[in-house]
């Protein structure tokens, strides 16, 4: 069965730190992209950061660069956000994202949503 499970939501004052973890299962892991996106409500879902599985390289958004970073436990298939120094407007649901074949190539927008192919349930991320 293949799935994204993530972890780690919650609620958090303006200024501390969460870390989301995304758990993929019955996936092809290494090589693709892995991506954070997310939805804050009344608005459309924004990327967040990416990481190419395997090589490690990784994107961010620009809203995020020195606050958020993504990183990757290939022996658990895991890939990880931490947040730093959040602010309320970082406030959304946050989805993991598995990158379809293809996916870790440079010429591949991380950014897009159709990079993607498999998505997690989301998690509520709350910052007052």
């Amino acid at each position: 069965h293949v799935q994204l499970v993530e972890s780690g939501g919650g609620s958090v004052q303006a200024g501390g730190s969460l870390r989301l973890s995304c758990a993929a299962s019955g996936y092809t892991y290494s090589g693709n992209a892995m991506g954070w996106l997310r939805q804050a409500p009344g608005k459309e879902r924004e990327w967040v950061a990416s990481i190419v599985t395997g090589g490690g390289t990784t994107y961010y958004a620009e809203f995020v660069k020195g606050r958020f970073t993504i990183s990757q436990d290939n022996a658990k298939d895991t890939v990880y956000l931490q947040m730093n120094s959040l602010k309320p407007e970082d406030t959304a649901v946050y989805y993991c994202a598995a990158g379809v074949r293809g996916s870790g190539s440079r010429g591949v927008d991380k950014r897009e949503p159709r990079t993607y192919g498999l998505w997690g349930q989301g998690t509520q991320v709350t910052v007052s």
